[in-house]
């Protein structure tokens, strides 16, 4: 069978149990001492009989959408009605970490890389939000699972020697925290990134990063890609503002800006306006490698075009983007100008910076180039790109999810 992995819905699956169990010869003992200081001792060793777990000797058995993971989201593989493997992921927001709370596989599929793919996709959730940790919990007597946490790339964070009994150190069933960081790449300085305008050699590959940047991020797959690759060719395109940056000869991040404008609701005279309204400019998109996010080159994209926009007389800029980044660089929303977007409302990912005081007489509606609204050609144009399987995550703008 095709192993095809999707987004569980809560409304089906809440309080699913999770049939995890294992037996194994292997285990991890945990020792500790205790004097001045204290001292942790896990080393691995054989057991004399094999331990056996298994789901029916818990109080408290594995299942999904339990109420105290409030915010929690799941993925699994389904067959005829049937759950055989599923991971469910919970943030810790007070942290910026995001936990793995449940992970299982049925025997079915073991061994045909599906707890990988499982592992994979937590990962990408945590990246995606920009968390700073993916953290999980495992049992010291579980030496299978502690093998596989740490091939995925996770180490040993911290334990609890009573989290399931009083005494776990001696029945040898311990609480293990295991976590993999995320982010520790430093900040690049300025001196490290070339900032210029794309070359035509370089188009097909500027497109495949803006392709990797955001696949999956606001919708299942992306087609930012195929904006920049249209917009090119457009009237309202502002190529002396656009940019690409590039670190160490790989390009790594990308702005693009095109003319948009503002009209006012109603006759207005306002001999600043044009025909279409007072014109404004917008940036989109913008994007890193996923290589490179949270290594400031983003805003040394964003911060350099500003500046050349300013400088040559904008009013000011107009985006749709994520309010929980643009503020921290001076955007605010668009209702402090009096102005909506192109159906009259406001919403926090709509916002402006403001680059000179012409900006401050602008109001009415927003109207960006038609060229955001294109879809013909899109499927004959991803043909030509790698496969990325497309995938639910929470954080997504454009999905409908169940409850």
């Amino acid at each position: 069978m095709d192993i095809v992995i999707t987004a569980l819905s809560k409304h089906k699956w809440k309080g699913c149990i999770l049939p995890i169990g294992y037996t194994t010869s292997r285990i991890y003992d945990v020792v500790l001492s205790e004097s001045e200081g204290f001292g942790i001792d896990i080393e691995p060793r054989d057991t004399e009989t094999p331990v056996i777990h298994t789901p029916d000797e818990y109080d408290y058995p594995d299942r999904l959408f339990d109420e105290y993971h409030e915010n929690a989201f799941a993925w699994g593989v389904e067959s005829d009605g049937k759950l055989l493997a599923a991971i469910e992921t919970c943030p810790e927001e007070w942290s910026n970490r995001l936990r793995i709370t449940e992970l299982w596989v049925d025997e079915s599929l073991r061994g045909r890389g599906v707890g990988r793919r499982l592992i994979e996709i937590a990962l990408e959730q945590a990246r995606l939000e920009r968390r700073r940790a993916v953290i999980l919990e495992t049992q010291s007597c579980n030496y299978n699972a502690i093998g596989f946490y740490r091939h995925m790339g996770f180490t040993l964070i911290g334990f609890d020697s009573c989290c399931y009994a009083n005494n776990d150190l001696e029945r040898g069933e311990v609480r293990l925290e295991f976590g993999r960081l995320l982010n520790k790449q430093p900040r690049l300085s300025r001196d490290e990134i070339i900032i210029r305008p794309e070359r035509p050699g370089e188009y097909h590959d500027v497109e495949c990063m803006v392709r990797r940047a955001f696949y999956n991020k606001y919708k299942r797959g992306c087609d930012e890609h195929f904006l920049v690759h249209n917009l090119r060719s457009d009237a309202a395109y502002l190529p002396e503002y656009s940019r690409i940056a590039l670190h160490d000869g790989k390009i790594v991040g990308a702005i693009y800006y095109s003319r948009s404008y503002v009209k006012p609701d109603g006759e207005d005279n306002d001999n600043e306006m044009v025909s279409g309204g007072y014109p404004t400019v917008t940036f989109g998109p913008l994007c890193v490698d996923p290589e490179f996010q949270g290594r400031g080159v983003g805003e040394y994209l964003l911060r350099e075009t500003l500046g050349l926009a300013k400088s040559a007389g904008e009013s000011g800029v107009i985006i749709f983007g994520e309010p929980d980044y643009y503020p921290r660089l001076g955007f605010v929303t668009c209702d402090k100008y009096n102005i909506t977007d192109h159906e009259g409302g406001n919403r926090p990912s709509f916002m402006a910076y403001r680059l000179n005081d012409s900006f401050d007489r602008v109001h009415g509606r927003f109207r960006e180039a038609d060229v955001f609204s294109v879809t013909e050609g899109f499927d004959e144009y991803e043909a030509g790109f790698p496969y990325i399987e497309k995938q639910r995550f929470p954080c997504q703008w454009t999905e409908k999810w169940e409850d």
